[in-house]
């Protein structure tokens, strides 16, 4: 297994797929997650001679679990000294959900000194909770459901929150158990306490004044039919924020769209990255 340790002892996991002189594009995962959610990706990209690189955020799938700093400031951290141990330039930045945020937070601490181009899928930015400045968000009781579910009984929120997540609930969905039962097994990788903490950080991390440092061609892709983080106070927001930014809109699209929408999304992103 490949992995990274980072400055405060904790070993990150990693997939480095393809050939070493391609270009690099990092895929950072959703909640609750690994880089394994990548892996389609992972090869089509590698196939077209770009060098495919997915790690496990802290607490999730095969890195570290730690009790303390499972925090969206970390992750950003944890995903810059990935870049820098690698010594990566030119870098493409591909995160969903969660990943997202890691991408967007990393863009506000770290620059884009080594960053040639970002996407952001189905992604949490600006901000998901609902406050008095952010009317569009979800209220906390949303995510206070989350935790308790988590908390209670996470395997079975797991195989419940692959319904909304992939848009199963939906008429004439065409319901996939083993798409299901790998989100379920991802999910158990992880560490009970860093997914309780990263439910924190996805949905009360504000991203506004990390998306204004944006200056790299930028890809804000989303489903308008997105369950988990509808596109309204998410994609629609950020490309007001972001406004050099594409933003390509998947009609009746779920949250899981890089596997429901698969061939769609890998064309789609391949042809942002050319370009």
């Amino acid at each position: 297994m490949a992995t990274i340790t980072t400055r405060d002892g904790t070993h990150i996991f990693y997939k480095d797929w393809g050939p070493k002189d391609g270009q690099p594009i990092i895929f950072s995962h959703g909640w609750p997650l690994s880089a394994d959610a990548w892996d389609a990706q992972l090869v089509f990209f590698a196939d077209q001679g770009f060098r495919t690189i997915a790690h496990d955020r802290r607490s999730h799938g095969r890195s570290d679990q730690v009790w303390h700093n499972n925090t969206m400031d970390q992750y950003a951290d944890d995903l810059a000294e990935l870049i820098e141990q690698l010594d990566l330039h030119d870098v493409v930045l591909v995160g969903h959900s969660t990943g997202g945020g890691e991408v967007t937070r990393y863009v506000g601490r770290h620059g884009t000194d080594r960053v040639a181009k970002i996407a952001l899928i189905g992604a949490v930015p600006p901000l998901m909770l609902k406050t008095e400045a952010n009317p569009g968000g979800l209220p906390i009781d949303v995510f206070d459901g989350i935790r308790k579910g988590t908390y209670d009984n996470r395997s079975q929120f797991f195989r419940d929150l692959t319904i909304p997540f992939y848009g199963y609930n939906r008429p004439g969905a065409t319901i996939s158990e083993g798409i299901r039962e790998e989100f379920w097994r991802q999910g158990m990788m992880g560490g009970l306490k860093g997914q309780l903490d990263s439910i924190r950080a996805f949905s009360e991390s504000d991203f506004h004044q990390d998306l204004k440092a944006f200056d790299k061609p930028t890809l804000v892709l989303h489903g308008d039919d997105d369950q988990i983080v509808p596109i309204g106070a998410a994609a629609l927001s950020t490309v007001k924020i972001v406004r050099h930014a594409a933003l390509r809109i998947y009609e009746g699209a779920d949250h899981g769209l890089t596997q429901t929408h698969q061939d769609r999304f890998n064309t789609d992103l391949f042809d942002f990255i050319i370009v």
